[in-house]
């Protein structure tokens, strides 16, 4: 039950994810218009990764036998993992630009597609620097670094569902909720190498199956090693804490008017409703 429970849940999380961003795409949501744009996509984001850490995955690791002490260890060892793994990925990307045309870099991250003006480049700049790859290898660097990247997501899902069903949900829609504005920049990217939008959603669409694949993985090795649970909701609580203080709240801070301000505040709060919400329809249930 556990495991169809997993699937289903990363199938959701991680295909669910790109139909969601191709969605709002197409209905012209996300762009620089009023509305429902990029930032507000962010900020929900953001809310939710920070709701799902500190409000649900912390408290259920820290109410396992093992010590404060060694959770919070693992959460900073986690947190620094992330940076050292972002940090390899840029320098790497930025060796490769060495050999090739200059290309912009904006706030410091080695994106180099120039989508700097619209909002495909607000959606698709949070930490991911191989995305810059889609308009001259035919979107498969982006695609293989976006399999990896679900591959970890299904993972800290099963790590939550092995803990409890309802953290598992809630770090669903977690998952879901911060992938949306990221898939978005995917499939921008790819319709450039494609003029065909199918085509672009399919790729996608096979990167996002692969958070099933990590699911199954995740679930077996989790399963092996019980006692390490509580360890593994810890690493899963650095992931999404990172991703939202270092990836997506770094493209909030931008000089804004009082009123977007203020709908930025709303929809950061709005994120971390929807998942006090799912928490308690998961716990109900």
């Amino acid at each position: 039950m556990t495991l169809i429970a997993i699937l289903m849940a990363t199938l959701a999380a991680g295909i669910g994810s790109v139909w969601v961003a191709a969605l709002l795409m197409r209905l012209g949501l996300g762009g620089r218009h009023d509305g429902v744009g990029p930032q507000h996509l962010l900020s929900l984001a953001a809310g939710a990764l920070l709701a799902t850490a500190f409000m649900h995955l912390l408290p259920e690791a820290f109410e396992s036998q093992a010590g404060a002490h060694d959770l919070f260890a693992t959460l900073l060892v986690g947190v620094v993992f992330f940076f050292l793994l972002d940090k390899a990925e840029l320098w790497h990307h930025g060796h490769e630009h060495s050999h090739t045309a200059p290309q912009r870099h904006d706030h410091g991250h080695a994106h180099g597609h120039s989508h700097s003006g619209d909002a495909a480049h607000a959606v698709h700049d949070h930490g991911h620097a191989h995305h810059h790859h889609g308009s001259r290898s035919g979107g498969w660097a982006l695609l293989t670094g976006d399999s990896v990247h679900c591959f970890g997501d299904g993972i800290l899902i099963a790590s939550a569902f092995m803990a409890d069903m309802r953290l598992g949900v809630i770090a669903a829609v977690s998952v879901l909720a911060h992938e949306v504005p990221h898939h978005m920049g995917d499939l921008v990217v790819l319709r450039q190498t494609s003029p065909d939008r199918r085509v672009a959603l399919i790729k996608v669409s096979l990167a996002g199956a692969v958070t099933a694949l990590g699911g199954v993985v995740g679930y077996f090795l989790v399963g092996q090693l019980q006692d390490f649970l509580p360890y593994f909701l810890a690493v899963a609580s650095s992931s999404f804490v990172y991703v939202a203080l270092a990836d997506l709240i770094p493209q909030l801070q931008k000089r804004l008017t009082a009123r977007e301000t203020i709908a930025q505040i709303a929809w950061l709060i709005a994120g971390m409703v929807v998942v006090t919400m799912v928490s308690g329809a998961a716990h109900s249930h």
